[in-house]
């Protein structure tokens, strides 16, 4: 396995909350349906909706940057063991494949204030 890239990202949480309480759209213009079920579940959605966002901005940064994407290119699942999932389409993707990227590997965490996502993006050896 190659490393192809690797990229970092925090957000402020309640900066998440306001845009959130703000922008009633904001939820499905940025999360698929699956994010904003999963977010939505938990006791503190804005921690949840901030730690995908931090994690899209760090595989962005990891594919070395995505001309023409949309928010709903890049997305956080979840693997059946409950691990986070990075899945990608469109320009993502298509990133992806032209960097031979493999997977984009994903760890993120949150507490009071800020949420942060790390990302390594790699490939075939």
């Amino acid at each position: 396995m190659d490393v192809v890239g690797i990229g970092v990202d925090l957000v402020d949480i309640d900066r998440v909350r306001r845009m959130l309480d703000r922008h009633p759209r904001f939820r499905e213009r940025v999360f698929t349906p699956a994010e904003v079920a999963y977010c939505e579940s938990k006791a503190s959605p804005a921690e949840r909706y901030a730690a995908r966002w931090a994690a899209r901005e760090a595989t962005i940064k990891a594919l070395g940057g995505i001309r023409g994407l949309r928010y709903h290119d890049i997305s956080v699942g979840r693997h059946r063991s409950g691990a986070p999932v990075i899945l990608l389409e469109g320009q993502a993707k298509l990133r992806a494949e032209e960097r031979g990227v493999r997977q984009v590997l994903v760890s993120f965490s949150h507490e009071r204030a800020m949420a942060a996502a790390f990302c390594v993006a790699v490939g075939e050896s």
